[in-house]
């Protein structure tokens, strides 16, 4: 089965909720962005849940020794990079690690991975850096995750990795059984897209999105 995060958790009613339909992670925003929470708001909702939750927490660009503190405050199982994060960093985070990509057009990720950065594509691929997965997003610039756009699957549904894609970008209800089916991605992660507004999930949205995720299981597609 495709596995679930849902992202953009700001309270723990959404938390318990996520978990008890059958979320295998929550993710936490500790970036600027309208679902941002403090290391103490995430502590307090994490404290809450049951075991064999997964906790994410999402960071842009900051430094190192912070992800690292704050990780080890709030327990965190991974941290979710969506900056301009490089592969030296990764290493440096004692952390497991999912590497996000906004992608414009497939020979961006390409040359990430595989291309001109050689020596980079092949350090990602080392598991001593402790990047454990990479999550594709759609890009709009100047944002960095969490805009709702829709990511074009034919540029990542051809994408050979040895570390399991995480697929995000405007996912929801509607569409993430066709995602599914033309990505096959080992996970799929959603925020606004099971929204009532920026930082409160929709009850219905959240029980319809897991309900079709499920069911393209039982697809076996």
């Amino acid at each position: 089965m495709t596995r679930v995060k849902i992202c953009g958790i700001t309270n723990k009613e959404d938390a318990l909720l996520a978990v008890g339909l059958g979320a295998h992670a929550l993710g936490f925003v500790f970036a600027e962005s309208p679902r941002k929470v403090s290391p103490d708001q995430a502590l307090e909702i994490i404290s809450e849940l049951p075991p064999f939750t997964t906790t994410v927490g999402v960071f842009v660009n900051q430094p190192a020794a912070d992800v690292q503190s704050i990780a080890r405050y709030c327990n965190l199982d991974a941290v979710q990079l969506h900056g301009d994060e490089t592969v030296e960093y990764c290493r440096e985070l004692q952390v497991k690690t999912i590497k996000a990509f906004r992608m414009r057009n497939y020979s961006e990720i390409e040359e990430w991975l595989f291309g001109e950065n050689e020596y980079e594509a092949a350090a990602l691929l080392e598991p001593s850096n402790n990047v454990a997965a990479y999550l594709v997003d759609a890009y709009v610039k100047g944002q960095h995750g969490g805009t709702g756009l829709h990511l074009n699957w034919e540029l990542v549904r051809n994408l050979e990795s040895s570390k399991p894609l995480i697929l995000a970008g405007g996912l929801n209800p509607e569409n993430v059984a066709l995602a599914i089916r033309a990505v096959q991605p080992y996970a799929v992660d959603v925020s606004s897209g099971i929204e009532l507004r920026a930082g409160k999930k929709d009850e219905r949205k959240l029980r319809e999105f897991m309900k079709v995720v499920s069911e393209c299981g039982r697809l076996d597609m």
